[in-house]
């Protein structure tokens, strides 16, 4: 069976950056369906300027017409903060004959060693790093050991394994941040063709972000 995808995020909003990683790495990995994910209280960060109800809605407006791309709420239905670890427990007791593959940006990547229980993931899931071309993977220290304990150059490993292994893969950068986007939409500025139609919608209706700074 296809390995599963999982790619969480506050998503505050989700953009073209997050979906075009996603596609791409859909495609090369030969999953059978990611799953967006959207984090309800994020323990590691600062809180979302938009509701956790109105970051699902534009995710699944903007992965709607694709298929293989699935949204799942688990964690946005969940109280209180919201661990990776947690959820991948979770998936691992729905899927326990199923690859599941998480995948990561550069910079979540580097800062797993902080995550909760971060050392459990492996148990649990296989980690995509999705990366800018020309980055290297750490050679020192706790990510060091664990890229020369569990990192693999072969895709076929993720679907022959149902956890355990690290695939760092190039993708795409479409240098857009969540952060910047929502600069421009409180400045007054017009999110278009950086985030889908749908999405630009969503916060247009709502001016859940041009709330933000008042």
């Amino acid at each position: 069976m296809q390995p599963i995808g999982i790619f969480g995020g506050t998503f505050d909003p989700i953009h073209y950056g997050h979906l075009r990683t996603g596609f791409e790495l859909w495609q090369e990995l030969g999953l059978a369906e990611l799953r967006w994910m959207p984090t309800g209280n994020p323990g590691h960060r600062e809180q979302p300027i938009a509701d956790p109800g109105l970051r699902l809605a534009m995710v699944r407006a903007a992965v709607a017409d694709q298929p293989g791309f699935v949204v799942d709420d688990r964690e946005v239905r969940r109280t209180g903060v919201s661990y990776s670890v947690d959820t991948l427990t979770e998936l691992r007791a729905e899927f326990p004959e199923r690859s599941i593959c998480l995948i990561l940006g550069m910079d979540a990547f580097l800062g797993l060693p902080n995550w909760h229980r971060w050392r459990e993931i492996m148990a649990l899931a296989h980690v995509v790093v999705a990366h800018r071309p020309g980055w290297k993977a750490p050679t020192m220290g706790p990510l060091g050991e664990l890229m020369v304990d569990h990192g693999t150059g072969g895709v076929r490993d993720l679907h022959t394994a149902l956890a355990g292994r690290i695939y760092v893969h190039a993708v795409t950068q479409l240098e857009i941040s969540s952060t910047d986007l929502r600069n421009i939409i409180t400045s007054g500025r017009d999110p278009r063709f950086l985030v889908p139609e749908s999405v630009r919608e969503i916060i247009r209706e709502t001016g859940c972000y041009a709330r933000a700074n008042r």
